[in-house]
């Protein structure tokens, strides 16, 4: 049996990581993967550029379309996937490329809280390699508002806790919500 993908959006801090670990951890499904953006952007060893540049739209381009090919193996063969990353609008294509061509259940969820709290979330953070820095984080928040994902993917979780996000996501997920509209 197929797995499904489940994308899980938002700007940095937005709790993108913890959602989709959770995700996939807590699966129904008799395997599951959490695959994590930032390790794919993390692989270029040369000629990276810092992905929210407008000089980094090739790259950029070139690591969903590596992402998507991967989750898209893994679903095929039965895993449930769950990626986090900041997959806006903009990146859809080559998912539903993906979707398309193995014949996939594929889902999309943005986590977007207010703007303050999602630069108040992502300047706490201590991970290495977190985005912590508030002007680029004001910038993607912001990509969210003018480029909009779908409203029925949208999570509005400025007051909420991830557990609570999560048993959100799950029912909405269970109850066959949150299919990525086709282009």
């Amino acid at each position: 049996m197929k797995g499904r993908i489940v994308i899980v959006s938002g700007p940095p801090g937005a709790g993108k990581s913890t959602i989709a670990r959770g995700l996939a951890e807590q699966s129904e499904a008799e395997k599951a993967i959490h695959l994590h953006t930032d390790d794919f952007y993390a692989y270029v060893r040369k000629g990276f550029v810092p992905p929210w540049k407008s000089e980094a739209m090739a790259q950029n381009v070139t690591i969903m379309q590596a992402l998507a090919t991967s989750a898209g193996i893994f679903a095929r063969d039965g895993y449930e996937v769950a990626v986090d990353g900041i997959v806006g609008p903009w990146f859809f294509d080559p998912w539903r490329a993906t979707a398309a061509e193995h014949g996939l259940d594929l889902r999309y969820v943005v986590l977007i809280p207010s703007e303050a709290e999602t630069i108040a979330r992502a300047t706490a953070r201590t991970a290495p390699g977190a985005m912590t820095d508030p002007e680029v984080v004001r910038t993607m928040w912001q990509a969210f508002q003018a480029y909009p994902p779908p409203p029925s993917s949208v999570f509005e979780t400025t007051d909420e806790t991830a557990v609570a996000t999560l048993g959100r996501v799950r029912r909405a997920l269970a109850e066959g919500r949150l299919a990525l509209p086709q282009g």
